[in-house]
């Protein structure tokens, strides 16, 4: 068993003074307490686990918006333009990203204050919140990751047909898989450099895709055509959803199922700043300044993307319209790449096409690692078999391969017959990462009122802005998202049971983990304040602060480039 049953053994998580001061090889090991088997321990028994600090600031630069960028922003537009629109999806892309950023900003505050080895959501929320809920986070957390890989993976392989090849699509799933595996089991700094170039690649091409649509928008394009917002006015800048003639309902609606699917382009993906922390440089320096930058990259690669999306291509296109109806997930359903062959730009699909693929490639790579360290940092708290800490060269090699096996499931992409099979994964994973929201936010707030209770609010290292009235904002609107996830099942004609399955299934899912964790180990409902541990880890987080710290202040123009950059 890999919880604990006794209540009181559940509680002894605070660390032992004389033993938080390890280090191996350089690198800082943090103690971590791992739980009994159902009998009060008579001393606290402590397992120590090694990862290094192998991730430098550009790579932590690069993974908070390495992971964020795949298939939902290249392909999955193109599905949510054809049903609502293009200001549903343009609106929609700004409130989600809004929402994304405070969930950076309240990660990078905890992470910040606390960049422990090991760090991951659930690991704050056991230390801040209470365990069953940590459990169920923990284990939402690596299945939803899993699941990602597997559609990340299962959209590169699809993508590769645009050529029409003939190589089978197992073969390019399985050449990805591996790839990706040995990117994540050697050191982690070989992860780091694979995502800092996989992420320059995406940024790159998005940039070229913004500005090519301002060429577009004012007729630049080889047929001159001006196209301004002329998609916005014929068909028209919303539709009627779930069913034309519906009014301003049928608007409302496409605005409101637009926000629920925009979801899948960020899903997950801000945690990577957090996971990654216990494995970089100067964490206390790097996640800010990557938490700060986050906005810019909503602003332009999201934001604008979408509106680039908006006016170069219609929503009622005939190949985009047939790319939805017949659920392909390849370059031909793209918007970029529909929109650019209207234009009559020749052979820049191809190009796209070989960007989404990277794309899909790294996501899958960021994922993996994402969800091989939530597995780890459950196995460190106790809460998945100790096997899982095992780490070699300071990867946790055996939970990567762990969620590589369950990422196997995008093998179900080879047979046309498991796509609905496949869809509802796709549901687990953006409900899933809604509820992981969630549960972070309820454990940010609780970790604000136990630095209040301590008095060290004011004195942490970093402080978002506007707190805690925007956690409170973002959490009713995820609230939100996830009761009304399913909605137009509930219309007339439209009410099936596997529908409604894959809606909701995520959330009794989650409260089984949940419940059914409480009632073996009988936890408590919540942390009283004063139990709360906010001190255990600190001291080595300052030391380890004063040790990188370095010449911060840039002495000319060059320097002051270079130091924005990394």
């Amino acid at each position: 068993m890999f919880w604990s049953k006794n209540s009181d053994a559940v509680e002894e998580m605070e660390l032992d003074a004389e033993l938080q001061d390890t280090h191996h090889d350089g690198n800082i090991g943090t103690q971590v307490p791992v739980e009994g088997s159902g009998v009060r321990p008579r001393g606290r028994i402590l397992y120590t686990f090694q990862t290094h600090r192998g991730l430098k600031s550009r790579h932590i630069q690069l993974i908070a918006l390495g992971g964020s960028i795949g298939t939902g922003l290249f392909v999955g537009t193109g599905t949510t333009l054809s049903l609502a629109g293009p200001a549903p999806l343009f609106m929609s892309f700004i409130v989600i990203s809004v929402i994304v950023w405070i969930v950076v900003q309240s990660l990078a505050e905890m992470t910040t204050y606390l960049p422990v080895e090991g760090a991951s959501v659930p690991f704050y929320v056991h230390r801040f919140f209470e365990p069953s809920l940590a459990f169920a986070a923990g284990w939402n957390y690596f299945y939803s990751y899993a699941m990602l890989v597997a559609a990340e993976i299962s959209a590169a392989s699809v993508v590769i047909d645009y050529w029409d090849n003939p190589v089978p699509v197992a073969a390019w799933i399985t050449i990805i898989l591996i790839t990706v595996v040995l990117l994540n089991v050697f050191a982690v700094r070989i992860y780091g450099e694979s995502e800092f170039w996989f992420a320059s690649i995406k940024i790159i091409a998005i940039l070229g895709l913004i500005i090519l649509g301002i060429v577009l928008f004012f007729g630049g394009g080889p047929n001159h055509d001006r196209l301004g917002f002329r998609y916005w006015n014929d068909p028209g800048a919303f539709n009627s959803y779930p069913k034309p003639g519906l009014g301003n309902t049928g608007k409302f609606l496409a605005f409101w199922t637009s926000l629920i699917r925009s979801g899948f382009a960020f899903i997950l993906s801000p945690e990577t700043i957090t996971i990654a922390a216990g494995e970089s440089e100067a964490p206390r320096r790097n996640i800010p300044k990557a938490s700060k930058r986050f906005i810019y990259r909503l602003i332009v690669f999201y934001i604008l993307g979408t509106l680039v999306v908006s006016v170069i291509i219609a929503s009622n296109d005939a190949d985009l319209l047939q790319a939805v109806s017949s659920g392909t997930t390849n370059a031909g359903a793209s918007p970029f790449v529909i929109g650019i062959k209207r234009a009559g730009i020749q052979g820049l699909d191809h190009v796209v096409n070989a960007v989404i693929i990277t794309s899909a490639w790294s996501a899958a790579n960021s994922f993996l690692y994402a969800g091989s360290r939530s597995l780890f940092s459950l196995a460190m708290t106790g809460q998945a078999p100790k096997i899982f800490t095992k780490c070699c060269n300071g990867v946790p090699y055996v939970a990567v391969f762990a969620t590589a096996a369950l990422g196997s499931l995008a093998y179900l992409s080879v047979s046309s017959g498991s796509a609905t099979v496949f869809a509802w994964f796709l549901n687990l994973t953006t409900i899933g990462g809604y509820v992981a929201w969630v549960v972070m936010f309820m454990t940010y707030l609780r970790f604000r009122k136990a630095l209040a209770y301590n008095g060290i609010l004011s004195s942490i290292p970093f402080k978002s802005p506007w707190q805690p009235y925007t956690s409170y904002f973002a959490m009713i609107m995820l609230i939100l998202l996830c009761l009304t996830n399913g909605f137009q099942v509930f219309f007339p004609s439209n009410f099936s049971a596997a529908s409604f399955l894959a809606a909701y299934i995520t959330l009794p899912l989650f409260f089984t983990l949940y419940l059914g964790h409480k009632l073996w180990a009988r936890t408590p409902w919540i942390r009283s304040i004063e139990t709360v541990d906010v001190w255990s880890g600190k001291e080595e987080a300052d030391r380890q602060e004063e040790e990188d710290m370095g010449p911060s202040i840039p002495r000319n123009l060059l320097e002051r480039i270079w130091f924005w950059i990394v």
